[in-house]
């Protein structure tokens, strides 16, 4: 081994992951070089101009309860470095045909109130996993494979989230309101509603609505990345965009090297580094379904039908549970749903900066096939349509990606995946691999940060965190460090 590095880590995407393992390693007096293919920092955490000039929108994510409700992002000072979280007044509407919405406030009881005679329902589910909501975070924002600090709060927890969503929604709840409200939080997990364990994901949804808000940062997502990056480099640690890692060789020397890539990127950039078998298992990791996603400048707010979308920042419409579990479900099976499940959040009504004066901006998207290439913004528009007549009058331009250009655009979007892999139970578990430190592989010094290791998907930076962990542990050993030239 050398006997000097030019730095003790590198970490080679500048994602929410990928800062937070910078962050990480930094705070212990790590030199950290952070390596970013594209022109700017933030992964799927970016904003641009897409449509028009003056009308910012967010590329990928845009709505943010796992940033808020990370314990790793809660401790660090991003507001010192020009994060600001606004609340829209709602955190989630879910229109239905009647022209009303189930809508998730922030207090359980309003929300409850507003479901009829789920009620007392609503509220024994949400209200305990409310009440304990930082301790079921730090759970269940580790690998699954852990000794709990609360056990007897994890698995009640547990016992309904390893349900699939339909059967928990079906059981709990008599009505439609709440059961459609459910249904949309868990198609959050691109699982069949009828799979396990898919409500798991409309629990943790729904609980951090209740507990943090569903949250957008003040001048769009690009925000909380740049927040991320100064803290960074307040640090101590470097950046460098445009700089795009094709195999590990072209790394400078370092203790470790954390990637922020999928498996897929991980055999080509560490290539015949790896043994056989490990790169057999990388091989059987899946991806899960693609977004369709498309950004509006519209001429003025969304026309919804139902009051409570017009205060809401998200909203999904999807119809009754029925109907979202048919559009989940036809995704799986390979189709493209004439009436799919659209996700969409309306910024511009809470934050003025993302729109010239009296104009708005919308963020949409829907699931498809994975590598799907069809152009579904017909479908979009109609699912908007149906719940708010007159939408198309006020389009004034659209942008829109299918799966290929999304991952054309970012790497780590394997077909349109945005969450790292399928979310299934097995791949909670394995992820990439069944292994008590799935962010270590079996190339010394070089370790696995992304989406595509345990937690999984979303904005919360604690594949990152947890990578940094196990690279700061290998770190003190002097028998562990990263020469590209010796492997």
């Amino acid at each position: 081994m050398p006997k000097s590095f030019d730095y003790d880590a590198v970490v080679v995407g500048s994602g929410p992951n990928g800062l937070a393992a910078g962050i990480r390693l930094a705070q212990e007096g790590c030199s950290v070089l952070v390596l970013e293919a594209n022109d700017t920092v933030g992964g799927g955490v970016r904003s641009a101009e897409l449509t028009l000039p003056g009308f910012i929108h967010d590329v990928c994510s845009a709505i943010h309860p796992l940033g808020m409700g990370s314990p790793f992002f809660r401790q660090l000072p991003l507001q010192r470095h020009g994060l600001h979280w606004i609340q829209p007044e709602i955190p989630l509407a879910h229109p239905l045909e009647n022209g009303k919405a189930a809508v998730l406030q922030r207090a359980v009881s309003v929300t409850a109130e507003g479901l009829g005679q789920d009620e007392r329902a609503y509220q024994h589910l949400f209200g305990p996993l409310v009440k304990n909501w930082e301790n079921l975070a730090n759970e269940f924002l580790k690998p699954l494979l852990h000794l709990p600090r609360h056990p007897l709060q994890l698995a009640r927890f547990g016992m309904r989230a390893i349900l699939s969503a339909a059967g928990l929604a079906n059981g709990s709840f008599k009505d439609e309101p709440a059961r459609a409200l459910f249904a949309g939080l868990a198609a959050h997990s691109f699982l069949p509603l009828e799979q396990i364990p898919s409500a798991g994901f409309g629990l943790v949804l729904g609980m951090l609505g209740h507990a943090v808000g569903w949250p957008l940062p003040r001048g769009g997502s690009q925000q909380l990345a740049n927040a991320l990056a100064a803290h960074f480099r307040s640090l101590g640690g470097e950046i460098v965009v445009n700089r795009r890692v094709a195999d590990l060789a072209e790394l400078p020397l370092a203790r470790a090297v954390l990637l922020d890539v999928t498996p897929k990127q991980l055999l080509i950039i560490a290539g015949d580094r790896l043994p056989g078998s490990y790169r057999k298992k990388l091989e059987r990791f899946r991806y899960g379904p693609g977004v369709f996603k498309i950004d509006y400048a519209l001429g003025g707010p969304i026309p919804w039908k139902a009051t409570g979308c017009s205060q809401a920042g998200t909203v999904h419409l999807g119809g009754t549970l029925e109907e979202v579990a048919r559009s989940e479900r036809e995704v799986t099976q390979g189709q493209h749903p004439e009436r799919p499940f659209v996700l969409l959040a309306q910024p511009s009504l809470f934050d003025a900066t993302r729109a010239p004066r009296g104009k708005h901006t919308v963020w949409a998207y829907c699931h498809v096939p994975n590598g799907s290439s069809v152009d579904m913004a017909g479908r979009i528009e109609n699912q908007i349509e149906r719940f708010a007549p007159g939408f198309r009058d006020l389009i004034l331009a659209r942008y829109g990606l299918n799966c290929l250009e999304m991952e054309k655009k970012n790497a780590n979007l394997i077909g349109g995946d945005i969450n790292g892999g399928a979310g299934d139970l097995w791949q909670l578990l394995a992820r990439p691999v069944l292994s008590p430190a799935p962010y270590r592989t079996p190339v010394p010094g070089v370790y696995l940060c992304s989406s595509s290791t345990p937690p999984g998907g979303g904005v919360h930076g604690m594949c990152g965190f947890h990578a940094a962990e196990t690279a700061l542990r290998d770190i003190k050993s002097p028998s562990v460090g990263f020469n590209p030239g010796l492997v």
